[in-house]
């Protein structure tokens, strides 16, 4: 009996020791209210569960124990993507708009927070260029001074995107920052490709990024894929491997992976 309770108290010393994630919800989106949202991330190439609630008046909660620190998304009915989390110690505060989303309240989630609507106002200002070109059009500015003033603009806005991207993710690369960051920024392509400023991360990279589960993957499959496109990979017929697309060229930027996605949610 006594080595029974002995460990019980074992037990009960390493849970009230244990770290654990609080995470307090509000939403003004009426159409939120009764829905089941899920904590999910990738474990194994897998989409794991972490954690559920459901909405009740505009208010939901996540809580437990938490074992490491993880990057995770935000699903609303198992099914509709709507927010990074970063799952860590301490009380994270997520709400919910019609008009935007945000996380704050530990390190990570705020450091997360400000680069992304720091690359959404990027997003926004390249996307008003085609307004300002219609604008210019009705004012009867020629259309050739239009096409050198705005692609200089675009060329400078996506030169800023660049390098906030590249900045953030070299700065947080021996976090789950800087893996989870690349993981958005490639998510929009097709298929795994090198671009220049791919090539400029890992040639800055340190060891504990370089050895992320999806950064690895990533940049090996990109350069086996490189490689077949520059025919330096013998594919014999009676070689098997992968298939693999055919060449393409390369897109300069994957679609705005990074701006969170509208809120649409279904009509009760």
């Amino acid at each position: 009996m006594n080595k029974i309770l002995y460990v019980l108290a074992i037990v009960a010393t390493l849970v009230s020791c244990a770290e654990s994630y609080s995470i307090q919800g509000s939403s003004s989106v009426s159409a939120l209210d009764g829905s089941k949202l899920y904590l999910k991330t990738v474990k194994n190439q897998e989409l794991k569960n972490i954690d559920s609630c459901d909405v009740v008046h505009g208010k939901f909660r996540f809580a437990g124990l938490l074992d490491t620190v993880k990057l995770a998304n935000l699903y609303m009915d198992d099914e509709s993507l709507m927010m990074p989390v970063v799952v860590e110690k301490g009380e994270i505060e997520i709400r919910i708009d019609n008009t935007g989303r945000s996380v704050s309240g530990t390190p990570l989630n705020d450091k997360l927070y400000q680069f992304i609507h720091r690359h959404d106002q990027i997003s926004n200002e390249l996307n008003e260029l085609s307004h300002k070109q219609s604008q210019m059009l009705l004012d009867g500015i020629d259309e050739d001074i239009i096409n050198r003033q705005l692609s200089a603009e675009a060329a400078r806005l996506a030169q800023q995107e660049d390098s906030l991207v590249t900045n953030f993710i070299v700065e947080n690369f021996d976090n789950i920052l800087g893996p989870g960051v690349f993981m958005m920024m490639t998510g929009g392509y097709p298929y795994p490709v090198l671009t220049p400023q791919i090539e400029d991360i890992m040639s800055k990279a340190t060891k504990k990024f370089k050895e992320d589960p999806y950064v690895k993957e990533y940049y090996r499959t990109a350069n086996e894929i490189q490689a077949r496109q520059n025919g330096l990979v013998d594919d014999t017929p009676q070689q098997p491997v992968q298939q693999t697309p055919p060449p393409a060229a390369v897109p300069e930027q994957p679609a705005d992976s990074m701006q969170l996605p509208p809120l649409n949610f279904p009509q009760k």
